[in-house]
């Protein structure tokens, strides 16, 4: 008789089959679209690593579209760094996110909102961070990523569509655009086989979640962070 291979993630929660989705890790949190759950490894967004949401500008639908998981993250606090725009406490409330979780990061400089991050995942004290992020450096996507997976927080950087073909270390990189009703979303990467036919995720209808300036209904009060070293964000 010939003995039935073991699963590769029996060995190592790091392997699995090209063929396959990734299993095996566990650290995983339900999406809440179960198309969207059903082509993702372990069934969700991945914890304790980089996720990264690819939009043509901030606004598109991306916090909709993170809102069921945003309620599943437990009584911590939930950081928004460098939102495009002002969070509306409002828009977000309505959509079932407690804006009292909310922790509204304002960095004057790139630096010092890499630090902040790094620091917010290390100490493990969000249960989710969203970060909008217009360039970062190769090394500084790297770096946050080895403090994901010290923690098991949902770390997700919102950054531009353009950069899909960049090489990036996140575990999981999805492109969002808008379509009537919700989004148009198109999996860059993951662990398992390539996905070809983009996935149409229809979103709850909500008022404006980041108000533009002169548009904001109670904001949310922005958090200042102290100057620090350049060096510590490389």
């Amino acid at each position: 008789m010939t003995a039935t291979a073991p699963a590769l993630e029996s060995i190592h929660p790091s392997l699995w089959r090209a063929s396959q989705l990734a299993r095996g890790r566990g650290n995983a949190i339900d999406t809440g679209y179960p198309t969207l759950s059903a082509k993702l490894p372990d069934g969700g967004w991945p914890l304790g690593g980089l996720v990264e949401l690819l939009v043509q500008q901030g606004g598109v639908g991306e916090l909709r579209l993170l809102q069921p998981a945003l309620k599943l993250v437990g009584t911590r606090s939930i950081a928004l760094l460098q939102p495009p725009h002002v969070p509306n406490g409002l828009g977000l409330g309505y959509i079932g996110v407690p804006p009292q979780k909310l922790m509204h990061v304002k960095a004057s400089k790139t630096a010092d909102a890499l630090w902040s991050a790094e620091q917010i995942l290390r100490t493990g004290s969000c249960g989710a961070l969203l970060y909008w992020a217009q360039h970062v450096q190769a090394s500084s996507l790297r770096r946050l990523h080895l403090a994901a997976q010290s923690s098991d927080t949902l770390f997700v950087m919102l950054r531009p569509l353009a950069v899909a073909q960049d090489a990036s270390p996140a575990i999981l990189r999805l492109a969002l655009k808008p379509a009537a009703g919700g989004l148009t979303v198109e999996i860059v990467k993951r662990r398992g086989p390539v996905s070809i036919e983009p996935l149409n995720i229809q979103l709850q209808p909500t008022p404006v979640l980041l108000s533009p300036r002169g548009r904001t209904v109670r904001p949310i009060a922005p958090v200042a962070v102290p100057r620090v070293p350049v060096e510590l964000a490389h």
